[in-house]
């Protein structure tokens, strides 16, 4: 049996310059973190050539071309496993929540299917074979950011160049940052699910006519990553949070909408110092920055389910190996 746990991410800012509709004219950039919320998938063999697979349902088939998801069976005919295996996934979140879950399991179904195989992949290697399999063969409207987070973990900086090469610069905060960042970042579920492709697949149709704001959220992801790596976590984040997501909501209308917008100045009124909406929009999870003292102000203010969390150090790793 193989085990592979791969975390998901939050997005603090240069979401969507990851879509190629935009960095295919010059470059995206974002700054991204691994979270302690992780997609499990479980790889067994099985007694007989058939094919079981368990997510929200279970599939149980005599052959790969029978198999009605997707993403699996993408997965299982890149790494050649056609027959005689038992795929389980589970996950801490629900899909749709904006938090990278279907790159997350993406990434961490090769891992286990690369494992079983007998081959280990990079970090890197993990990312581009799930950024082929999600944009390139299944054709999702979907960027490359969430594949780069789920497979190498911690708080990185990722560029997207032209020709379609993603770099990576990890971004060392200190210990103390880090506890900070744990201590001070705050997420509230909306309790709306929803896919995100709409919405992308509008943003890159759109991209022509906003570039100068995908611009703005491509520089401060520059400026994040210097803020982070010279002067540390502190106020100045919020402020960041806050004036990219007032951009962003600009790019396409369905990104927010009044429940979110109420829920998100409830937070601000409390005494929250800025945040956002994670992932692509229309749902899933608000972030906000907040210092101590006003936490349980905003809580009661916001009345959602709050998620606690942290950054988590590792990407995508093979944990059980039998």
């Amino acid at each position: 049996m193989i085990i592979t746990k791969t975390p998901l991410r939050i997005s603090f800012t240069g979401g969507g310059t990851d879509l190629p509709a935009y960095y295919k004219q010059g470059y995206g950039a974002v700054v991204s973190a691994a979270i302690n919320k992780y997609v499990y998938i479980t790889m067994n063999k099985r007694f007989d050539d058939t094919i079981r697979i368990s997510y929200s349902k279970t599939e149980i088939v005599d052959s790969l071309k029978e198999i009605q998801h997707d993403i699996a069976k993408a997965c299982m005919q890149m790494a050649g496993v056609d027959k005689g295996v038992e795929i389980t996934s589970i996950s801490d979140i629900p899909a749709g929540t904006g938090l990278g879950s279907s790159s997350s399991f993406t990434v961490g179904l090769l891992n286990a299917l690369y494992s079983y195989c007998g081959e280990r992949l990079s970090a890197y290697e993990l990312a581009e074979k799930a950024c082929q399999i999600e944009i390139d063969i299944l054709g999702h409207p979907i960027g490359k950011q969430d594949q780069y987070a789920a497979a190498f973990g911690g708080i990185n900086y990722f560029t997207f160049e032209r020709n379609g090469e993603v770099n990576r610069e990890k971004i060392d905060v200190s210990e103390d940052d880090k506890r900070l960042m744990d201590s001070k970042l705050m997420m509230f579920y909306t309790g709306i699910r929803r896919s995100a492709d709409g919405i992308l697949a509008k943003q890159s149709a759109e991209t022509s006519e906003k570039l100068d704001v995908l611009n703005y959220m491509r520089n401060q992801a520059n400026d994040m990553k210097c803020l982070l790596n010279e002067e540390g976590f502190n106020i100045k984040f919020a402020e960041m949070l806050h004036d990219g997501w007032q951009k962003k909501k600009s790019i396409v209308n369905s990104i927010s909408n009044n429940d979110i917008d109420s829920y998100y100045n409830l937070a601000l009124e409390a005494g929250a110092s800025g945040g956002k909406l994670l992932g692509a929009g229309g749902g899933g999870f608000i972030l906000v920055y907040c210092d101590e003292q006003y936490q349980k102000a905003v809580r009661e203010a916001v009345g959602l389910y709050e998620l606690n969390f942290r950054i988590a150090r590792y990407g995508s790793r093979v944990v059980y190996f039998a």
